[in-house]
């Protein structure tokens, strides 16, 4: 991950503006308003990085941007006091790491992720939905499963892995298109064991499964409900499968054999919500 420069030479400036005035960029050669640290996070994209201004904005350490953003920026930080810096293509693509950036980046503080606990009382509280990912691993599809879910008003997403990970893929946060900043996002290393606990707290589990015998069209998704989608190749590890309260499968016509997670996960959110 390409990181906001240290030292004299840092491309985000400390504002020297007046307080009133929001959008603050610096000269070269002062000294970053806040060192950048390993375990910030920089995100991406257009409207990805205006999502963060608009729902995280205290968590905001400073935003490099193309020129075409800068009116935009004045606009939608509202008379924040925020370090901000124009630059050219070359420094955000190596502040991103990505040619992805759409001429905006953003550095925030780590994001926050619920426990598996606080998402079972959520639910439970507001009778809601979440969708529960199982190994699913391209960044590209939790991102626009992410989207997706944002899009039908899915509450939360649970991201299952076996290994610790202390933030979204950032080219999963871009292509959520704002999405990541919509849903309350929880993660665990034991997704099997999550979901018993989610259980326990009268929280019904359903997983998309291809050896499902009932079709997730028409289906009764009771609340609160996490929907569970598995990994792209294999599908539901067999420890969290054991745990779905119910399995269902998208029926079709089985010209091929199954759908890509992204593409099921929508179909699927869309029904689970209607």
């Amino acid at each position: 991950m390409g990181r906001f420069p240290e030292g004299g030479h840092s491309t985000i400036a400390p504002v020297k503006r007046d307080p009133s005035r929001q959008y603050s960029p610096r000269g070269r050669g002062r000294e970053p308003a806040v060192a950048p640290k390993t375990n910030d996070e920089v995100v991406y994209g257009h409207r990805a990085a205006l999502a963060v201004i608009a729902k995280r904005p205290a968590d905001i350490l400073a935003i490099a941007h193309a020129p075409e953003h800068r009116r935009e920026l004045e606009g939608a930080l509202r008379g924040r006091r925020v370090p901000v810096e124009e630059k050219p293509e070359h420094e955000l693509a190596r502040l991103a790491d990505s040619k992805n950036h759409e001429g905006l980046c953003v550095r925030t503080r780590p994001r926050r992720f619920a426990s598996p606990t606080e998402l079972g009382e959520l639910l439970t509280k507001k009778r809601g939905v979440a969708i529960a990912l199982d190994r699913v691993r391209n960044p590209y599809n939790i991102g626009a499963i992410l989207r997706t879910a944002a899009f039908f008003g899915v509450d939360a997403a649970l991201l299952g892995s076996p290994a610790p990970h202390p933030a979204l893929p950032p080219d999963s946060v871009r292509v959520a298109e704002g999405g990541a900043e919509e849903l309350v996002l929880a993660r665990t290393t034991d997704l099997a064991e999550s979901l018993a606990r989610l259980r326990k707290g009268s929280v019904r589990v359903v997983g998309a499964d291809v050896t499902a015998t009932a079709g997730a069209i028409g289906f009764a998704f009771e609340r609160p409900t996490v929907l569970v989608v598995g990994h792209e190749r294999e599908g539901m590890s067999d420890r969290v499968r054991a745990q779905c309260d119910a399995l269902v499968k998208i029926l079709g016509t089985g010209a091929v054999e199954s759908l890509n997670v992204a593409v099921a996960s929508g179909i699927l959110i869309a029904e689970m919500t209607r």
